[in-house]
Order: structure tokens, then C-alpha cells, then sequence
């Protein structure tokens, strides 16, 4: 595949997500909201262990936003349109100050200088996304040394008849934006080529286990440079 037509690819894989999330706006808070109440909880606890400059990647119709510390600053991004309007109306609705910024935004390229951030959130994100080791690394990249990155995640089963619907199940769930075919192994291998991502937390979060807090931190040395790039990334 040439340059051009592989960047096309990426481009309408890209656009599928927006338009898939999108159509959810209208209705996402009602269908989602109680699925993945404890979740982000629990996303938003670890990651004001740190607190400060908190990135919300995927930030969706704002739903979190209420539930940070008013002493964070928070800036979200998401890829859908439709989703970010009715995050802005939230933030004026509730008067959230500690909001300083909602804008559009790819999670696989962000818009962002270099440890930006002292914590990345990215909630039922790094599944929807086309290629999810590039957003990996857009997290560790904007986040400072000493800083984590916060992962509520769905995760597949590695094997068995559950594994085997799945995978299934997936032409169907990528349409609707996400992906139930997501193995462990896609951040344990992403964690092997970015040694300055620690894996500081990983555990099942309700209903079933299903979805997962994962935790990483960057580490503290600054000479760690930058992430590695994701396979098949140009550079």
C-alpha cells in the first residue's frame, strides 16, 4: 500500500469512529451512563492521586467532567462534533470552572507539546480508536515524567467460547465505535517497547469484570526521550 492510499485508510478509519460516536450523542449519558458509572469513578480517583493538569482524551458529552476535583485543571478532547457540543453545554450549564478547555482532537495525534500534562484519562477509548498503540503513545509523549496515564478499557477474552463470540461479534461492535476482540497483549506489548511506561495498577471494574482500570506511570528520569512510535508509524 503507497503512502497516499494507506493515509486515506486512515483518514475514513478515523471518520468511522467520529460518525459512530456521533449518532451516539444524542442518547450515549442514558444508554452508558449507568454501565460505566463505577468505572469512571474509579478513573477519575486514581488519576487525582496525582491531580494538576488532567488530559481527557475521549472526553465524549462531558459526562466526567462534573466529578473532578475543582482545584484540577481539565482539558477534553474528542473526536466527534456532536459529542464535544453537548460536553460545552455541560461545562456552561454547571459553571465548571476547573474545565479550561473542550476542543476536537485525535486521540493517535495530539495536539499538544510534549509533557503537557501530569495525567492522561482516557475512559472506554484505546478500543474504539483504529490503531490503539499510536494513542498509546500519544498519552505517554503529552504526559510529564513522574506523570500517569489512567485506562478504563475493555478487554476481550484470551481464550474459550467467550473469546470465540467475540471476535464474532466484531463486525458488528466496530460499526457502533468500538471493539470487542481487544486482547491484553496489545498493552503488554506496547508496555514492552516503551520501558518508561510502568504498569502501576491493572484490575477488573464492574459490572462482570468485563472493563478494567489500567494504570501507567512515565518515569521520572527525563532522559527517557520520546515513546517509542507505534509499529508501523512514519516517522
Amino acid at each position: 500500500m503507497d503512502k497516499e492510499t494507506h493515509g486515506l485508510a486512515q483518514e475514513l478509519n478515523r471518520l468511522g469512529v467520529a460518525s459512530a460516536y456521533d449518532r451516539w450523542a444524542p442518547i450515549y449519558d442514558l444508554v452508558f451512563g449507568p454501565v460505566f458509572r463505577r468505572g469512571r469513578r474509579a478513573a477519575i480517583d486514581a488519576a487525582e492521586t496525582v491531580g494538576g493538569r488532567i488530559l481527557e482524551v475521549g472526553v465524549g458529552t462531558g459526562i466526567s467532567l462534573p466529578h473532578y476535583r475543582h482545584d484540577s485543571r481539565i482539558t477534553g478532547i474528542d473526536i466527534a462534533d456532536q459529542m464535544l457540543d453537548k460536553a460545552r453545554d455541560r461545562v456552561r450549564r454547571l459553571k465548571l470552572n476547573h474545565v479550561e478547555r473542550i476542543a476536537i482532537g485525535d486521540a493517535e495525534a495530539l495536539d499538544f507539546a510534549d509533557a503537557s500534562f501530569d495525567v492522561v484519562v482516557a475512559q472506554y477509548v484505546v478500543s474504539a480508536v483504529p490503531h490503539p498503540d499510536r494513542a498509546l503513545s500519544e498519552f505517554l509523549r503529552v504526559v510529564r515524567p513522574g506523570g500517569m496515564i489512567v485506562i478504563a478499557t475493555r478487554l476481550g477474552a484470551e481464550a474459550g467460547m467467550r473469546a470465540k463470540i467475540e471476535r464474532a461479534l466484531m463486525p458488528i461492535t466496530s460499526r457502533l465505535g468500538w471493539r470487542t476482540d481487544f486482547p491484553w497483549a496489545i498493552y503488554g506489548d506496547w508496555a514492552a517497547r516503551n520501558p518508561q511506561a510502568e504498569l502501576i495498577e491493572r484490575r477488573p471494574l464492574p459490572p462482570l469484570g468485563h472493563f478494567s482500570l489500567v494504570c501507567f506511570r512515565r518515569a521520572a528520569d527525563a532522559q527517557d526521550n520520546h515513546p517509542t512510535p507505534a509499529l508501523g508509524a512514519t516517522a
